[in-house]
């Protein structure tokens, strides 16, 4: 029996140590896996500790760097700054190059226009020449010159020579007097020519004193120059006269008559069952201004009101007679069919 308690006793002691180790097992597997997650933990702390250490180590570096790259960030803003300002002066450097070429076309039409004008005006010189006298005498004492086909003198009288004044290579001299004649026989000379001659003589004595208008020889050719223009236009007028008193059949013109200063121009016409007198009266200004008119009318309607209406559009200028004769005879002497 005693053994059977011994051996009872020792399975129970057995059992119990097993319990109390089982116990101490998982007490000690418990201490494990809470020390197992402690160690977890602290690994994790660690791990961000590293973290934060790198973290750290970078935000230095960072800092650093920003500093760097601030210095840099600083100086690419005054590069693009000075970019920017490079590129404000280029515009406005291409909207000055650009305002320059259009300055340089306008230039140049300007230039080309007045080439043009240049050319014109070198044409009209030329077909217009001025120059309508000519020296037939020059001495010590006098000049004589000639205008209109020698039928016109004038004669300048010399005085003693002005001190410190030259005219061309020699000393200029005093005009003691300046006489126009004319040589025109009028007995012989046709009407056209005539009226050219009274014409120019009525420029002449309107500028009163010419001796006055010329009391040195320097002033001279301004004088010739004045007197060439008149005698021009003048002579332009008695070649349109001589045109008409030729042609002016072609334009119902029967007949051209001159009295004084005034010319008569008879139209006829049949289909336009009209006959009238026009007379214009001229003067030394043509044709740089309208002629005064009369209108007699012989058959037909046409009157002061018809011709009016006709003249007022022959503006004043180059050939203003033969314009007037040729508008006339379109506008109211044709068939009005």
């Amino acid at each position: 029996m005693k053994s059977y308690f011994t051996k009872e006793s020792k399975i129970l002691a057995h059992n119990e140590k097993a319990a109390l180790y089982s116990k101490l097992l998982q007490s000690a597997q418990e201490q494990h896996g809470k020390l197992q997650s402690r160690i977890e933990k602290v690994d994790e702390l660690l791990k961000e500790a590293e973290s934060c250490l790198v973290a750290l180590e970078e935000d230095s570096d960072w800092e650093e760097r920003e500093a760097d790259c601030s210095d840099e960030m600083a100086a690419g803003k005054n590069l693009e700054e000075e970019l920017e300002s490079l590129k404000a002066q280029e515009e406005e450097l291409e909207r000055e190059l650009s305002d320059l070429e259009t300055q340089n076309e306008q230039m140049r039409a300007q230039m080309n226009e007045l080439k043009e004008k240049e050319k014109s005006c070198q044409e009209l010189l030329e077909t217009y020449n001025f120059t309508e006298w000519e020296i037939t005498e020059w001495s010590e004492q006098q000049a004589v010159f000639n205008f209109l086909y020698d039928s016109i003198e004038l004669t300048v009288v010399f005085g003693p020579p002005i001190d410190g004044d030259v005219f061309g290579e020699n000393p200029s001299r005093e005009i003691v007097s300046l006489n126009f004649e004319s040589l025109l026989d009028e007995e012989k000379a046709p009407p056209s020519s005539c009226l050219v001659q009274r014409l120019i003589f009525q420029f002449i004595e309107s500028q009163g004193c010419w001796q006055e208008k010329c009391p040195a020889l320097y002033y001279l050719p301004q004088v010739l120059r004045d007197v060439s223009l008149v005698v021009s236009r003048c002579k332009i007028l008695g070649e349109e006269i001589e045109f008409l008193e030729r042609w002016g059949g072609k334009f119902n013109l029967l007949k051209t008559d001159i009295s004084d200063t005034t010319v008569k121009l008879l139209f006829s016409a049949s289909t336009a069952f009209a006959k009238f007198e026009l007379a214009l009266s001229l003067s030394a200004d043509y044709p740089s201004a309208s002629l005064p008119f009369t209108v007699q009318n012989q058959i037909g309607n046409i009157g002061e009101e018809q011709i009016s209406a006709v003249l007022s559009n022959v503006p004043a200028g180059y050939h203003y007679l033969r314009r007037i004769v040729s508008l006339i005879h379109q506008n109211l002497l044709q068939d009005p069919r």
